[in-house]
């Protein structure tokens, strides 16, 4: 059985400036027959499945709708129309510095993330002390998480994401930060996974990096799905595109 199914899977939000018209006017035009509001379709029948153990890199200009196909695989988001099943427990890492508290400490945020995956407390004892070394933030662990780099954060949120052994595994640029080390070590980190038996989906800009991991390949543009299947021949085409062929 798939991991992740989805069929059809759109979202729309309604959009305007309202900043100008009021409620009462808003119940006339309604009532009037006359009230039209407008609609943006960020994702538009998007259709797909997984098995265990697969990775998807999902490719697309800037306002594609990655993020927020993303957001809805999730549960972050409903989508509009369409159904969907994603079986096994999520971790995802979808915006830097999401689920973290900028007050407390990188030791204090570990164990709360932890806590919001659905880890208990035995578990996180034993797993603290691998995400902070893979985080390579030992001599931070006291120091607020609101002072710390972005690329201390990001690699926080990876080390906590990827060390917690998630069924299902969702990550939306998050590779591209860090020294070219650390990119090295998440790449190696990420086969170890989806060896696992982890499903893994991965927003990337890096076209190599997503021939190098990816096992399937989504390319969506303007919300739609432009293709889906197999890494060289979507990658290609995408190429292509992206060169005006």
């Amino acid at each position: 059985m798939p991991k992740i199914e989805l069929h059809d899977i759109s979202v729309s939000y309604i959009v305007g400036d309202f900043s100008n018209v009021g409620l009462k006017d808003i119940i006339i035009q309604r009532l009037q027959g006359k009230y039209q509001p407008k609609k943006f379709v960020a994702v538009k029948n998007v259709s797909f499945s997984l098995e265990e153990g697969e990775l998807l890199g999902i490719v697309g200009a800037n306002g594609a709708g990655k993020s927020t196909l993303l957001k809805v695989i999730s549960g972050i988001m409903r989508p509009t129309t369409g159904k969907m099943a994603v079986r096994g427990n999520i971790a995802s890492l979808l915006e830097l510095g999401t689920g973290f508290d900028g007050d407390l400490t990188v030791r204090e945020n570990t164990f709360l993330r932890g806590a919001m995956l659905g880890y208990t407390r035995e578990f996180m004892n034993q797993t603290y002390q691998s995400i902070i070394e893979f985080a390579e933030l030992q001599e931070f662990e006291d120091r607020l998480f609101s002072h710390l780099s972005s690329g201390m954060k990001s690699r926080l949120a990876f080390s906590i994401a990827c060390l917690v052994n998630p069924d299902i595994l969702i990550l939306d640029e998050v590779l591209s930060v860090g020294d070219g080390a650390f990119r090295q070590k998440s790449e190696q980190k990420m086969l170890e996974i989806i060896k696992g038996g982890a499903t893994t989906l991965l927003v990337s800009h890096s076209l190599d990096q997503i021939r190098r991991m990816a096992t399937k390949v989504l390319w969506l543009d303007k919300g739609n799905q432009v293709a889906f299947g197999e890494t060289k021949e979507i990658c290609d085409r995408y190429q292509a595109f992206l060169n005006g062929k």
